[in-house]
């Protein structure tokens, strides 16, 4: 069972890492061209609405509801009864999203006063973003389809398309700042097209592979059918309980809108960073282990069921905890490293660099939701995280009401990473509470083999980093040779510290 996991989380994260690869390579070209400033506010709170609901709908609720009752069809029913699922539900979300979509276009100006109400302040800032979200909204019909296909893909066990599918955003989005927006009258306008042009692209190129499994959807409306019921009702409550981060993520931009300008994206560029080990591992880990867990339980294999959390809670600490450790000890190179050119100058890095710290230091959390959310929703429970997630969110509010004074939009991400805390804490407490998840042997031992490679690491990492200022003055090629150096020896004293402290990759690979 574990190595077959492992394999298809090897192949999600693989695909993923080329994602985060072209993700980072657009960003980088981002801050040459457009460096921190009004224009790029303004296109990250733009494009972040759609993005916000379509991690809401699509990759959240839509995603945890959908792929139970795929897994429920596709065992215990015929398969024309399985595609005829698949055609209600893709006719019926696709309705919905065209009306919200035509919705979210005419009410552009309503949501900019909502989500970034400190745009109002400079006129010309919060009508460049009106105009933007108008040509981005689209986006989330596109992409909310890209993840219905995706999650039919996985439940096949096709992993790799739907990992690979945002590398066609990355591409499209590097192209339209490179070719796109230097022939517009406002350059920064050429990223929202290419927005609006990346969803397109992305719905096509999965057309193509759910004809391969034989399940390209014919679009029926079917909002009374049976199985449609069963994943809206599932879907509703889930809209809350499993994007808690994405709404913790849009109340810091819309408090950073009343902060210095620059402020969004100091907030933007540090969450990128933090997504990279949260998309390659936490994200392929939630993503692999929800079609079994939901196969699991619908075959009654309570222990197995156990038995792959807790396999997938192991791995969760084996990347993420260093993960944390690195980021934190080495947030202010990595910025220098990746985006100190052109108009990305020192005060943005070392801006970007307090707010980077505070996103890390909850990796671990967010990571652990990723694992702990499924545990739920292959149940089809999704009330219970939604209880765990309100809790949450009005945690954060009160805290960032409290820590964005002292710490401006550090105080923002910090409060994140702390309502992420409780959410995963919450998460984990309910699971053993109601016997769902019992932990195997080895767990205190496992713990301090992790403590110890952590130090090790986090001890390297701090002698080589030196102080920031050596970073930001020194040649581009120095700052990546020297970063590349680091990250090698930081790797390697983890792993030579993990193998030392007894944890050897057999134990994990097979649970």
């Amino acid at each position: 069972m574990s190595k077959a996991l492992l394999k298809s989380t090897g192949v999600v994260s693989a695909m993923t890492s080329l994602s985060r690869v072209t993700g980072f390579i657009r960003d980088m070209i981002y801050a040459q061209l457009f460096g921190a400033g009004a224009g790029t506010d303004a296109f990250f709170v733009a494009f972040r609405i759609p993005n916000f609901l379509r991690r809401l709908f699509a990759e959240g609720a839509f995603s945890q509801a959908f792929v139970p009752v795929f897994s429920e069809y596709q065992t215990q029913r015929s398969p024309e009864e399985l595609r005829e699922l698949v055609d209600q539900v893709t006719g019926t979300l696709g309705t919905i999203l065209l009306l919200i979509t035509a919705i979210g276009v005419l009410a552009a100006p309503l949501l900019i006063l909502i989500f970034a109400p400190g745009f109002t302040a400079d006129v010309g800032k919060y009508e460049l973003t009106v105009e933007m979200l108008r040509i981005t909204f689209p986006y989330l019909l596109f992409i909310s389809l890209t993840a219905l296909a995706g999650g039919v893909l996985n439940s096949c066990g096709r992993f790799a398309i739907p990992a690979v599918t945002p590398v066609l955003l990355n591409l499209t989005m590097i192209a339209a700042a490179l070719w796109l927006a230097p022939r517009m009258e406002q350059p920064v306008m050429g990223l929202a097209w290419g927005v609006f042009i990346a969803g397109m692209i992305q719905l096509s190129f999965q057309i193509p592979f759910l004809r391969q499994v034989k399940l390209l959807p014919r679009p029926r409306w079917g909002w009374a059918a049976q199985g449609v019921q069963q994943v809206l009702k599932l879907m509703l409550p889930a809209v809350f309980g499993s994007s808690v981060a994405q709404v913790n993520l849009l109340i810091d931009t819309l408090l950073a809108s009343f902060l210095v300008s620059g402020s969004v994206s100091w907030l933007y560029y540090s969450d990128r960073l933090v997504e990279f080990p949260l998309g390659i591992f936490g994200v392929a880990l939630g993503t692999v282990i929800l079609p079994r867990l939901s196969r699991q339980h619908a075959n009654a294999a309570q222990g197995d069921f156990s038995r792959t959390l807790d396999w997938a809670l192991r791995w969760a600490l084996l990347i993420g905890v260093p993960a944390t450790v690195a980021l934190i000890l080495l947030a202010g190179p990595l910025l220098s490293s990746l985006f100190q050119y052109g108009a990305f100058d020192a005060r943005d890095v070392e801006m970007s660099a307090r707010s980077l710290m505070a996103f890390a230091f909850g990796l671990v959390a967010f990571m652990l939701i990723k694992v702990l959310a499924p545990g739920f929703y292959a149940r089809q429970d999704t009330r219970s995280p939604v209880k765990y997630g309100v809790i949450a969110m009005g945690a954060n509010t009160a805290m960032v009401l409290i820590l964005i004074w002292p710490l401006a939009h550090a105080g923002l991400a910090l409060a994140t990473s702390l309502a992420a805390f409780l959410n995963a804490g919450l998460l984990f407490f309910n699971l053993r509470r109601r016997d769902i998840y019992q932990p195997q042997p080895g767990w205190m031992r496992y713990l301090l083999q992790l403590i110890l490679a952590n130090l090790t690491m986090g001890v390297v990492l701090w002698l080589g980093t030196g102080d920031l200022a050596s970073w930001v003055e020194a040649g581009a090629s120095e700052r990546l040779w020297r970063l590349a150096g680091l990250i090698a020896a930081g790797g390697g004293s983890y792993l030579v510290a993990a193998l030392a402290a007894g944890i050897r990759p057999r134990d994990l690979l097979h649970g």
